[in-house]
């Protein structure tokens, strides 16, 4: 294969450095939501569940355009090697974000739905309060993974993730213990919510792991 002309490779490399930056902020964006909305959920914070809702549109249109601009360079740019794992993890990684922005949306629209009260009956809030900080965390984590090209991030990140099903777990316990006197709605939205944030948890796994795979070429192995 003929080597690229030296405009065309600087004008690739300026885009995947574009690429790789947008990447960045739009998990940072995602966590962002998730963030907000744990809040929404432990204060029954109706302003802050709209904003989670409404602050997805920024981001699916961030996601869309990363999409867009990863197919133009395969079409147009024909990328091999190093740079092609750049598009097609870019790609896979765009997806994990935009899930895990209608996870966060999920979570606040049970905020918005129950509202004026929380949601989250008082012995299982201290779990919740914790998932969605590690969920968040693990967003913003996977954030610094891609701008750092870190090629242990996915086991970092994975050994995190472990306390966040853990965490799911420990919530099954409490749902199904014989001091459980809340009901069964309260007890079907709690196990919604739970399974919000594992996934959530996942997707910022899914994205360290592509990390991994651009630096070593190792497929990725998803949570």
């Amino acid at each position: 294969m003929r080597p690229y002309p030296l405009a065309m490779r600087e004008t690739l490399r300026a885009e995947l450095g574009s690429l790789t930056t947008e990447l960045a902020r739009a998990t940072r964006l995602a966590g962002q939501m998730m963030i907000n909305a744990s809040r929404a959920l432990s204060h029954a914070d109706l302003g802050l569940a709209e904003l989670v809702i409404t602050s997805g549109t920024e981001l699916w249109t961030l996601c869309d355009d990363l999409d867009q601009r990863c197919a133009t360079l395969l079409v147009l740019q024909a990328p091999v090697a190093t740079d092609l794992r750049m598009v097609t993890a870019t790609m896979h990684a765009v997806g994990d974000v935009e899930r895990m922005c209608t996870l966060a949306q999920h979570v606040a629209k049970i905020a918005r739905m129950k509202r004026p009260t929380a949601p989250i009956p008082g012995d299982l809030r201290p779990v919740f309060a914790r998932m969605g900080l590690l969920a968040a965390t693990l967003a913003q984590d996977a954030a610094t993974a891609i701008e750092s090209r870190d090629p242990l991030s996915g086991d970092r990140l994975a050994e995190i993730d472990d306390e966040v099903d853990a965490l799911r777990r420990q919530t099954f316990r409490i749902l199904f213990g014989t001091d459980w006197s809340h009901g069964v709605e309260p007890a079907a939205d709690a196990a919604l919510i739970g399974r919000y944030y594992e996934r959530f948890a996942d997707h910022a796994v899914a994205i360290a792991r592509q990390v991994s795979f651009l630096v070593t070429g190792l497929s990725p192995e998803r949570p």
